[in-house]
């Protein structure tokens, strides 16, 4: 017998809560704020909206259906499961967030406060819950399968992003690696930078999109479909042993970038999630390339 599909609310905290735990009570966090020249009835007022939206999408869920919440800090711990439909709540941000630990349930961008976020990924308004849910479920339904970035090390720990990959120094001080194609025939180039961004089309929207206007001569970004992969290196230096002329390019299918440490610590994250990063120590090697995976975010 085959599970009833399951509903998996993503959301995260908002400013308010984060407030109210650092400070106990709304009297103290309105006296913070104040005190700042700013009132916590804006940040309320937000909350309150937020906190609408998921009870709405809530009651939308299908009473045949099961259902789930998990809070944009406990991902990593949660288990997703096939017959899934998942629903974040919240800004472009949290559905790659959530991006990462998926294998291919659908997925329902809902904004609860339009005219505020970008609505790249969050596309849909709370009323349109039910209608998305049971459109999740049905042979043929609309996607975009968006085109996500995985990172590879040599011991075999995998690491998988919607928007982008930083390889770096903690805290984005001077990383000291080679760069080069992931060929036995290429020739890597020893660096030292702030690091190394390698991000997909949907990224092209934000950091990667950032770093490819300050150049001339950047790489065309891909479009969130695209299976094409920019890569950027941060502020390279030029030394008598480190090297500029690797700091840009793109990726194909059939390409991949590898960065080999040479120094005592680098780390790689995905999407802005430093908390759950791959540690990589002198001489190990990581490559980095399209996904077989993609985010399938209903259209």
């Amino acid at each position: 017998m085959s599970l009833a599909p399951r509903a998996v609310l993503v959301h995260r905290a908002s400013e308010y809560e984060e407030l109210l735990t650092r400070h106990g009570t709304h009297g103290q966090a309105d006296f913070f704020l104040s005190s700042r020249g700013r009132s916590v009835r804006e940040v309320a007022d937000r909350h309150h909206r937020a906190a609408r939206a998921l009870a709405d999408v809530a009651a939308a869920v299908p009473p045949t259906w099961r259902q789930a919440r998990v809070e944009r800090g406990d991902l990593d711990r949660f288990l997703f499961a096939p017959e899934d439909v998942v629903v974040v709540v919240g800004q472009d941000g949290l559905v790659a967030n959530a991006a990462k630990y998926l294998s291919g349930q659908p997925v329902i961008g809902i904004d609860p406060e339009p005219g505020r976020n970008p609505g790249v990924l969050v596309r849909h308004r709370p009323s349109s819950a039910a209608a998305l849910l049971s459109a999740a479920r049905a042979p043929g339904c609309a996607v975009e399968e968006l085109t996500m970035v995985e990172a590879l090390t040599d011991d075999r720990e995998r690491l998988l992003a919607l928007n982008e990959i930083y390889l770096g120094a903690p805290g984005h001080q001077t990383a000291r690696y080679r760069i080069g194609p992931d060929d036995p025939a290429g020739t890597p180039e020893a660096q030292a930078s702030s690091g190394v961004l390698v991000g997909t089309g949907t990224g092209a929207t934000g950091w990667l999109g950032s770093l490819g206007r300050l150049r001339a001569d950047a790489p065309v970004l891909p479009g969130r479909t695209d299976r094409r992969l920019v890569w950027f290196v941060r502020e390279a230096w030029s030394s008598p042993v480190t090297g500029t002329s690797l700091v840009e390019g793109d990726l194909s299918r059939s390409q991949r970038l590898r960065l080999t440490v040479e120094s005592d610590r680098l780390v790689a994250f995905g999407d802005g999630m430093e908390s759950d990063a791959l540690d990589l120590t002198w001489g190990q090697s990581v490559s980095v390339g399209i996904a077989e995976a993609a985010l399938r975010l209903v259209d």
